[in-house]
């Protein structure tokens, strides 16, 4: 069947279609290297900028506050850039992400070498590594959502969450490679050492953006298709989780042959449709402090902020508790262990558990705060590699079960016709977490760290109490929605 959402100069094309998708196979691998070669990059950067740290005899604390400025500016752009994805093409945007990304990794890589050195003191070096990040803040944000809205935009209704929820796992996929391939690229020729990473991703994504450029054809957008906004892909299995399409209950595949004529605005559900033409019945702004969604988004904000800490906390505690902040380029192995094995519990929770066991909104919230917070217990007192590890992939299954509830129970919490803005404040709930919480993590761990865990583990008990005492039942959330 032809898909009609696909403009006229996309069709016969020699590349055969995907199972399940309109777009064509190889197209669709494209777009999931984009987003997989953004995530890795950023990962293998995360694996190594504690022994950069170290090596530059410069506090914990101001490492993670160079990521704050472009996390911040993530959470601003985003969304301007999905909305400008419709007006200058989707794969413009994805250009201008992927070119953003290649300058910024460039630079940071060369400042830091600058500064690894001698050429630069730590000051300089820090304050240029951060003007050189918040250009993937401001730039590289343009690409997720235009790729997302690309798929969107080309795929039968029926068959969308799928290729979306293929899409989004692109990043969870790329958290796992970037950790497992950074002490790889720590070269031992040329004065490159821990610089390796950023030269190499450099280099892969700039491959990627001749291959976007060449094989991806220009798109004149037939009508809006934005989607949820990728959050910056900071935490493992970030962007969206593809398990978040169990939890759609709303059975409307009727409408289906009239796909042609609708807007959708989310990747885990089939939410809200409203015809292209003709006049629209415009919702009232949906605010953060709504009855219906604070819980969710108060427990979204908690469990959040919990994470960004333990990231930021992980690598530093690594080097600190295997003795290796006198030999810091010795630490990028063991931190990307760490690292990996969180993303994979993170991925077996989204993939696996939660479809496996049909978990809804609520009991995956709860559950997977009260994993996190074990998990963060067998972290803070882990002193070899193992436990370490162990602990680390505790807390991430946890929290992997934890952010696919908030954000599922936002979504069944309002009308179909609120979807839009409902996955634009889930969006900005993520990447609000890690604007001040992984710097606010390292600064109580360096301060006093049996506090820092202490508080991180309080936190997720109150979430969880929270959330008991406030989060609508899985029942009543699943029956609201069939009624919306």
């Amino acid at each position: 069947m032809t898909d009609t959402t696909t403009p006229a100069s996309f069709q016969g094309e020699a590349d055969a279609p995907g199972p399940k998708s309109g777009i064509p196979r190889g197209r669709m691998a494209l777009l999931f290297t984009v987003m997989m070669v953004i995530a890795a990059g950023n990962t293998a950067m995360q694996s190594v900028m504690p022994s950069i740290g170290s090596a530059l005899g410069v506090d914990d604390v101001w490492i993670s506050l160079a990521y704050t400025w472009s996390a911040l500016l993530w959470v601003i752009c985003a969304p301007f850039w999905a909305r400008r994805s419709d007006q200058r093409g989707r794969k413009a945007m994805m250009a201008l992400g992927m070119t953003g990304f290649i300058v910024s990794m460039g630079l940071c890589g060369l400042f830091l070498w600058f500064g690894l050195v001698g050429m630069l003191s730590a000051f300089w070096t820090l304050l240029l590594f951060a003007v050189a990040r918040s250009l993937f803040g401001g730039f590289g944000s343009a690409a997720p959502p235009a790729v997302q809205a690309y798929v969107a935009s080309r795929t039968a209704r029926s068959e969308r969450t799928q290729a979306l929820s293929l899409i989004a796992s692109s990043f969870g996929v790329g958290t796992v490679i970037g950790p497992a391939l950074a002490p790889l690229l720590v070269f031992p020729f040329l004065g490159i050492g821990l610089t390796g990473p950023f030269i190499t991703f450099t280099l892969v994504a700039v491959f990627a953006l001749a291959v976007l450029k060449l094989r991806l054809p220009d798109d004149e957008p037939q009508f809006s298709a934005r989607g949820r906004t990728f959050d910056a892909p900071y935490a493992n299995g970030s962007g969206g989780a593809p398990a978040d399409r169990h939890y759609d209950d709303d059975d409307d595949d009727d409408d289906e042959d009239s796909d042609q004529n609708n807007v959708s605005y989310s990747v885990g559900t089939k939410a809200s449709t409203q015809p292209a033409s003709g006049p629209l019945a415009q919702p009232d702004k949906l605010r953060w402090l709504d009855p219906r969604i604070r819980p969710w988004v108060i427990a979204g904000l908690g469990s959040g902020h919990a994470q960004a800490m333990v990231l930021g906390i992980s690598g530093f505690l690594v080097l600190d508790r295997l003795g290796l902040r006198g030999t810091p380029a010795e630490g990028t192995g063991p931190v990307g262990i760490v690292l990996m094995v969180g993303a994979l519990a993170t991925l077996l929770a989204q993939w696996g558990l939660i479809p496996r066991f049909n978990m809804g909104p609520r009991f995956s919230t709860l559950l997977g705060t009260a994993i996190a917070g074990a998990g963060v217990v067998v972290l803070g007192a882990g002193q070899q590699l193992h436990t370490i590890a162990f602990g680390y992939a505790i807390a991430s299954l946890g929290f992997g079960l934890t952010r696919p509830g908030t954000t599922a129970g936002t979504s069944l919490a309002v009308t179909r016709s609120e979807q839009g803005q409902a996955s634009g404040i889930v969006a900005s709930v993520a990447g609000a977490s890690y604007v001040f919480a992984p710097a606010l993590g390292v600064g109580l761990y360096n301060w006093h760290p049996e506090f820092s865990f202490t508080l991180i583990v309080a936190i997720c008990a109150a979430v969880f109490v929270l959330g008991w005492i406030s989060l609508q039942p899985d029942s009543e959330l699943i029956r609201d929605k069939r009624q919306s």
